[in-house]
């Protein structure tokens, strides 16, 4: 599977490398596409502003991203008493009868059902940890579907879903209205792999 992704990563870059050695051959100056790409490509990002914690004024991406993790640390607390007695009931009485039944052979992929899949997802979706975009799933040939297929039946097979699969790049945006200089302004948002993401819709399915 990691050599497939890398694979997967490179041909990704090749691609992406033509596709800018294809949009810069056809800038032309007689039809302002020329001067629209430069105009583009110089306008000056504006850095985003320090964030107010009670440890100081946090300046650097580094220390921003202490201070946001700090305050999403403080909001995301583990409950240690159940505040819905009747819903942890349900779960136990659900726990055990799914303990007591005998296990079944688990219902495998195929490849058709992996493409059917892969022509839902939407490639306006920000990618994970592995960079790879939906985009990129939606150009894979036969051959790649047949071994993806493969993986995702051995993690049927094995109950045992990959390490790499259960990790996510979090990323935080501004709320409508609040003050940028204060971490709780900030709302995160989870982008996991792709892959994993397929996966999920498989079994959804």
């Amino acid at each position: 599977m990691n050599r497939l992704q890398r694979s997967v990563s490179s041909r990704l870059n090749e691609w992406r490398k033509d596709q800018w050695s294809a949009t810069l051959e056809s800038l032309d100056p007689q039809n302002q596409s020329l001067w629209k790409m430069t105009k583009r490509l110089m306008r000056v990002l504006t850095p985003s502003p320090p964030l107010f914690n009670p440890g100081g004024l946090a300046i650097s991406a580094s220390e921003k991203a202490e201070a946001l993790a700090d305050n999403l640390e403080s909001q995301f607390q583990p409950v240690t008493v159940p505040s819905v007695p009747t819903v942890i009931e349900m779960v136990d009485v659900a726990l055990r009868s799914y303990f007591i039944s005998p296990a079944s052979e688990p219902q495998l992929t195929t490849p058709d059902e992996v493409n059917t899949a892969i022509t839902s997802v939407k490639v306006s979706k920000a990618p994970g940890p592995n960079g790879i975009p939906n985009t990129a799933l939606k150009h894979l040939p036969k051959r790649a579907v047949s071994n993806l297929t493969c993986v995702f039946n051995a993690v049927l097979r094995t109950h045992h879903l990959p390490q790499a699969w259960k990790h996510a790049s979090v990323i935080s945006l501004l709320k409508p209205g609040k003050d940028s200089a204060l971490p709780s302004s900030y709302r995160p948002i989870s982008l996991l792999d792709t892959i994993g993401k397929l996966l999920e819709k498989i079994l959804l399915a």
